[in-house]
């Protein structure tokens, strides 16, 4: 069961008769999916629907939710999170905590273990554990972290996009239960339902294998010199990109490689997701990129 510490990770936690209500209007996660004993991907997005912070969810208690985010975000989204508390009855703070481990591998569930959360991020079979406090040692390092991030298309910001710049469609969110396309209003859903009724969503975070050792994150993704995309977070030669998949698409017709930097790649759409390359061909597998284009 290997077993990675998360160093710069801090909990808020918002409570009180109101706190469901609260959130359920305020953030992208539909609260109503929200079991015990799980963890949701959230954002709070701007008007024009980008993401200004990502967080992890869960309860924490009757009337109590603890949202999980980078350390160096938690006190700016604290304080936009009270803006939009009016006259709520709940209280918002960051909370003291011991460390954020996470587990991951069939021996990583415990049914005794209540202070596990299930990583709801990553699909269905795929067991990965955090914990907020004293948990297992942890022996595996960031880098294996990062490695399972990236096999399962898990993206998160600072690595992998930065806050501002996505949608929620663009890191996944609408195929990983990040953002409630059935709930009530919440700040930028007119825009996300824009994107998710019109088919709109044209920039996905996708996998990427390399011929050799990829560049470092931020790399651009090229084909015949046009930009499709950035690199994120790489592990070897693995990693994930943020691209546009309409450009992806021209290219495999074209027949062009896919470079990052000067390495050439193969692209694929994570395994789980629900979404093809547009105009896809009958002809067309779902990886491109490298020799397969």
């Amino acid at each position: 069961m290997p077993t990675c510490l998360l160093h710069h990770r801090a909990l808020i936690a918002v409570s009180g008769p109101e706190a469901e209500h609260f959130l359920q209007t305020i953030i992208t996660t539909d609260l109503d999916q929200l079991k015990a004993g799980e963890a949701r991907a959230g954002a709070l997005l701007a008007p024009q629907g980008k993401i200004l912070f990502d967080f992890i969810v869960s309860r924490a208690g009757p009337d109590a939710f603890s949202l999980e985010c980078r350390a160096d975000i938690a006190a700016d989204l604290q304080r936009r999170l009270t803006l939009y508390k009016l006259r709520a009855k709940l209280e918002i703070s960051v909370k003291e905590q011991g460390p954020v481990t996470v587990s991951w591998g069939d021996d990583s569930v415990s049914s005794s273990d209540d202070s596990a959360l299930l990583d709801r991020r990553f699909p269905e079979g795929t067991h990965v554990l955090r914990r907020h406090g004293e948990g297992p040692a942890a022996g595996a390092d960031i880098a294996a972290w990062d490695a399972l991030r990236i096999a399962h298309a898990v993206a998160e910001s600072g690595a992998d996009f930065q806050l501002g710049d996505a949608f929620p469609h663009d890191v996944l969110y609408d195929q990983n239960g990040g953002v409630g396309l059935k709930k009530g209003c919440y700040v930028g859903q007119e825009v996300v339902s824009r994107m998710q009724h019109r088919g709109t969503a044209r920039r996905r975070v996708l996998t990427v294998a390399g011929e050799a050792a990829l560049p470092a994150a931020g790399t651009d993704l090229t084909a015949g010199g046009r930009a499709l995309g950035t690199l994120g977070t790489v592990h070897g030669a693995a990693g994930l990109a943020i691209a546009r998949i309409d450009r992806v698409k021209d290219a495999i017709d074209a027949g062009t490689p896919i470079l990052a930097g000067d390495v050439p790649v193969t692209l694929a759409i994570p395994a789980w997701a629900r979404f093809t390359f547009p105009d896809k061909g009958p002809e067309t597998g779902p990886e491109i990129g490298g020799d397969a284009a």
